[in-house]
């Protein structure tokens, strides 16, 4: 975890944070959240990899900094017994105490909670290019390979096991509708021409397997 813990305080001073040892007991929280046991998708792999798509694409961002700190804290809290945006808000409520306590710039903690509050439904708007770069980031594995799109759609069924069959193939659905529905599942230019005919088409596939 040390390279990670390196990215983490390197992000929360370059973002203006002024207590050292406030970001570093920030950093080891939002580590030991991302650890949690019962995580199958929402790990620190998904983590690391979101931080990697930002870093690939750090120059689009106005703030990526704050980008990068809004990764960190998107998905701290994760219960999947938890309904609507309660996961987002909750994680929006943690990094603002976090960041807060580490010194960070009021400005600057208002807006990491504006990013990660949009990993919710992923709509963006259209001068917002911190917001793209997040939530570009977010949903990068929906472009994996088949059979990489397939690991990640087993690790969100394994994080859901509690909910039975039928109802777990409804709500899915309706995630996977709802991403098809969205104008653009990426808005940077380079990501939009990488990855979304390839995550449509995985998408779709999902889609039409739930019946």
């Amino acid at each position: 975890m040390d390279d990670l813990t390196a990215r983490w305080r390197d992000a929360a001073l370059a973002a203006g944070a002024t207590d050292p040892a406030g970001v570093d007991r920030a950093g080891a929280r939002l580590l030991a959240g991302w650890r949690e046991p019962h995580r199958r998708y929402h790990t620190v792999d998904h983590l690391r990899a979101v931080l990697d798509v930002v870093d690939a694409y750090a120059d689009s961002a106005r703030r990526p900094d704050l980008v990068r700190l809004a990764a960190w804290c998107h998905d701290v809290v994760h219960d999947p017994r938890a309904g609507g945006d309660t996961n987002e808000r909750a994680s929006a409520e943690l990094g603002d105490t976090l960041l807060t306590a580490a010194g960070l710039p009021a400005a600057a903690v208002t807006e990491v909670r504006r990013l990660v509050l949009l990993t919710a439904d992923h709509a963006v708007g259209p001068d917002d290019p911190d917001g793209a770069l997040l939530c570009d980031a977010d949903l990068a594995v929906l472009a994996a390979p088949p059979d990489g799109y397939d690991r990640y759609a087993a690790a969100i069924r394994r994080e859901y096991a509690h909910v039975p069959e039928p109802d777990f193939r409804a709500g899915r659905a309706a995630v996977l509708r709802h991403l098809l529905g969205l104008p653009a599942l990426y808005r940077l230019p380079e990501p939009h021409a990488r990855w979304e005919d390839a995550a449509r088409a995985n998408l779709s596939r999902e889609l039409a397997r739930l019946g």
